[in-house]
């Protein structure tokens, strides 16, 4: 009886294995995209960058001291021969007295060397002297003169130390920095204050590469604001620095503002478009880009079966909120453009929201 019982159980497991539910297929991830088309294609390589002077001088003594007064802040607008501060004068007006105290000194031996002199000339027809003295009396006066133009010079150095003991605005312009306060010891050579110098301005842009742009040097850019976009002036192409910075390996781009409007002040933040229309670069959303082992990509949806493709592409560039794409893209291909890290190649995907 028991066998039997333990067959009949082993049978209803059995069948109830048959009636388990089967496991369903994963629903496909919806993801957002975005088509290229040919009007993206000509949006160029817009970056932003920064209204500078054209001439920026940065100002300090040329002695060591303790700074007594600095009467210009930041944003102060100051002309030339202005006295823009002042450190200890103290130790340079003592060694400009004991200079002009040398060179009195000195201006009396050398009178005293000459009246020496002349009369030894006067003495030598009749004998009273030999030959020998009037060499010495000789040698004495062009010594003390010697001694009297040192002295000048010396008292010369003295005087220009006391006035080097105020930094003076060598041309019109506005003071853009201060890097020192009343009471501070500062060294030669030490940045006090930075100057705007004159009134011309430039654009300054950081260009992740800029071989193409030096055949362009002297041609003329729209460059704008950025916060309001319809301000906006022409500047000149006129510089390119020679080496990327060690830091961020960009090269600078110095513009030449032409009449630049009141809006386009020193510090605001511009926008010009580098990319020439013989060579587009096709813009997209910053989070579309993803990598594909050591190069840059970006997801590609195929429209018949849904799938994705992982395609590399050449990058012109980048902004915060934009990709320029170089090569690797053509007008009509959708671009996922959010999610990049969570997809895989060859992954089923479903059409989600697409941006227009």
């Amino acid at each position: 009886m028991r066998f039997t019982n333990a067959v009949i159980f082993t049978l209803l497991l059995l069948v109830g294995c048959d009636d388990a539910p089967t496991t369903l297929a994963p629903v496909p991830r919806p993801v957002k995209t975005v088509t290229v088309s040919d009007a993206d294609s000509g949006n160029g390589l817009r970056r932003v960058g920064e209204i500078h002077a054209r001439d920026e001088i940065a100002l300090g003594f040329r002695l060591s001291g303790r700074l007594l007064t600095r009467p210009v802040e930041a944003g102060d607008r100051v002309q030339a021969g202005q006295v823009l501060a002042t450190i200890e004068s103290q130790t340079t007006e003592n060694q400009r007295l004991s200079a002009k105290a040398d060179l009195e000194s000195a201006r009396a031996a050398e009178q005293v060397a000459a009246l020496t002199l002349r009369r030894m000339k006067l003495l030598i027809p009749g004998g009273a002297v030999s030959i020998a003295q009037l060499d010495t009396a000789q040698a004495e006066w062009q010594a003390a003169a010697s001694r009297r133009k040192s002295s000048e010079a010396s008292l010369k150095i003295a005087e220009e130390n006391v006035s080097w003991s105020q930094l003076i605005a060598p041309s019109d312009g506005v003071i853009t920095a201060v890097s020192a306060s009343a009471g501070q010891v500062v060294s030669a050579g030490q940045t006090v204050a930075t100057l705007a110098a004159g009134d011309r301005r430039d654009a300054v842009f950081w260009l992740p590469a800029a071989d193409e742009l030096r055949a362009r040097l002297g041609e003329t850019f729209t460059v704008s604001l950025l916060s309001s976009p319809a301000v906006a002036t022409q500047g000149i192409l006129r510089d390119i620095s020679p080496q990327a910075d060690p830091g961020t390996r960009t090269w600078r781009v110095r513009m030449t503002l032409i009449a630049p409007p009141p809006s386009l002040a020193l510090g605001a933040s511009v926008q010009a478009t580098f990319a020439g229309a013989d060579k587009p670069a096709i813009a997209l959303p910053a989070s579309s880009l993803t990598r594909s082992g050591d190069k840059p990509a970006v997801f590609v949806l195929d429209r018949k079966n849904s799938r994705l493709t992982l395609t590399p592409v050449a990058l012109a560039g980048f902004s915060p909120q934009k990709v320029f794409i170089a090569s690797g893209l053509r007008p009509g291909d959708r671009v996922v453009i959010a999610g990049v890290s969570k997809l895989r190649d060859g992954e089923t995907v479903s059409l989600g929201e697409e941006k227009p």
